[in-house]
């Protein structure tokens, strides 16, 4: 059976069947449904086994089974499987047929199908012949419609459907996004390391703002990746996500004020150090070690360097000799 296509849609459908990636194996056909065929029938919904159904797409989640709202839906993955256990899985995942024999590709519902999965129980899944567009196209609009990507999430999400081939105008159109919001989402993942995104999660209650001003800190190199990881490996195992990139961001803002009073240290050679204060500036030379000779050497001959330097200066700048 062919597969579904949004080609003769218009606006955001159209847009995507038309950006995604060329040469794809899932060719569109010119006659299309109309999104809200996506639903599907009584007669698409089946139950089927987890174990014959695989992961399709970009992920959409930072953390793939936990909920980002749980702190404020209870939709936390422990809560949802005591749920379907409890009273059955309401709402179907979204599939469609795998090039596999017999096996099955999730657009949606990644959490719902691990739920039953560890349940040892059949999904309920809606069955659907779609392509990669209207699939991407259903992920982004199911995610939309329930609201529950954070600022980050989205982010992330945003990285991979652009790293999947989808332009730009098409990520904006999945995320219902602005070009300026797409901006803001991009210039966060383009700063803020995977790594550290990975460590801190989805926080949920914390918006474009944070992690914007996060995303400057590594801009400017006020905060290393390094660092930030040393941070946060400190962090109390019982913070949230959210209370993490506070934590992060209050321990960093503290290095660098630390480091601005402190003053910036340079060793220009091995066992020379120049310290740089708020209201001095100091020089150390080591007596031993590789350097020994040049420091013995110097400290016949620093009166007489700082002497002629000095003098040198003044000549530039009389005024400042006085």
């Amino acid at each position: 059976m062919a597969r579904k296509s949004l080609q003769d849609l218009s606006g955001i459908a159209n847009t995507i069947a038309r950006s995604g990636p060329k040469g794809s194996e899932r060719t569109a056909k010119a006659s299309a449904p109309a999104l809200g065929a996506l639903q599907g029938s009584l007669a698409s919904i089946r139950e089927i086994d987890p174990s014959l159904i695989d992961d399709w797409g970009p992920v959409d989640r930072l953390e793939e089974f936990t909920a980002v709202n749980d702190e404020d839906e209870g939709e936390g993955f422990e809560a949802l499987k005591l749920s379907i256990r409890n009273g059955g899985q309401q709402v179907p995942i979204l599939v469609r047929r795998a090039k596999t024999e017999g096996r099955f590709e999730a657009i949606y519902g990644r959490r719902r199908l691990k739920a039953c999965r560890d349940l040892g129980i059949k999904v309920r899944a809606n069955v659907q012949d779609v392509d990669d567009a209207t699939a991407l196209l259903a992920k982004g609009l199911e995610n939309a419609a329930r609201r529950n990507l954070s600022f980050y999430e989205k982010a992330r999400f945003a990285e991979a459907i652009q790293a999947a081939g989808h332009d730009a105008s098409t990520t904006r159109q999945v995320l219902n996004l602005s070009a300026s919001g797409l901006s803001h989402l991009a210039k966060v993942t383009q700063n803020v390391p995977r790594s550290i995104g990975d460590l801190i999660g989805a926080a949920p209650k914390s918006g474009r703002p944070k992690w914007t001003s996060l995303a400057n800190m590594f801009a400017g190199k006020k905060l290393s990746e390094k660092a930030a990881s040393e941070i946060l490996r400190g962090a109390g195992s019982a913070m949230n996500s959210d209370e993490r990139l506070d934590y992060l961001m209050n321990k960093a803002t503290q290095r660098e004020a630390r480091q601005v009073v402190a003053g910036k240290e340079v060793s220009p050679v091995e066992g020379v150090t120049i310290k740089s204060g708020k209201g001095s500036l100091s020089l150390s030379v080591r007596k031993g070690g590789t350097n020994a000779a040049f420091a013995q050497w110097l400290d016949e001959h620093l009166a007489e360097i700082i002497q002629k330097s000095f003098d040198e200066f003044t000549a530039v700048n009389p005024e400042d000799g006085n």
